[in-house]
């Protein structure tokens, strides 16, 4: 008889490995094995809180609008400049996932946003990181943009905002100029959806 997932772990120990820009910490648990033995273990899990990230597109003019922005992680990592062409994201900060997107855009892109439609929520590295991002997409227009953008200075954000044609940011993918995960999930879900066609 299979073991309910709620039986199967016992949480033993949390120990704060960090608190400094989000929460590090590490549990000590009991796990339940599907034979029904158990074993004790540990992991460490970074909460950063969740998250909502969407992708803004144009089906008249054929584009979607993006950002460029430096990332730390990506460039000790060995992306080159670390400077990541995203689909506009940021946390929740206890709102709504729709109105924490649409304030995210306007201080990110000046799209001022009526409305965003939600099409899925992902864990985007559950193997150590507790955020749950929440996906949208939202048709735009020039016309829709009220300010420049650009992020808050005062988190050291400076970004970019970059109108590129649909086809020629999924070609962007395969030559490996589009590398952020979530972005890459957007611009295929627009295909599959269909999002840009007349």
């Amino acid at each position: 008889m299979p073991v309910e997932p709620a039986e199967r772990i016992r949480i033993v120990g949390v120990e704060t490995l960090a608190d400094d820009w989000y929460v590090l910490r590490k549990y000590r648990f009991d796990f339940r094995r599907s034979d029904g033995s158990w074993q004790t273990l540990s992991r460490e899990a970074y909460d950063r809180g969740n998250g909502a990230v969407i992708l803004l597109y144009s089906r008249a003019r054929r584009s979607v609008f993006l950002t460029r922005q430096f990332r730390l992680p990506a460039f000790v990592n060995g992306h080159p400049d670390g400077m990541l062409l995203e689909s506009p994201a940021g946390l929740l900060d206890a709102q709504d996932p729709a109105d924490a997107i649409r304030r995210e855009v306007e201080e990110e892109t000046g799209f001022r946003l009526a409305n965003v439609e939600p099409v899925f929520t992902a864990y985007m590295s559950p193997g150590s990181v507790t955020e749950r991002l929440h996906f949208f997409v939202a048709e735009v227009e020039p016309g829709d943009r009220v300010a420049s953008g650009g992020g808050d200075a005062g988190e050291g954000e400076d970004i970019e905002v970059v109108e590129l044609p649909f086809a020629a940011a999924l070609a962007a993918i395969g030559r490996g100029e589009v590398v952020d995960g979530k972005t890459i999930m957007l611009l295929y879900h627009a295909r599959i959806a269909g999002l840009l066609e007349a």
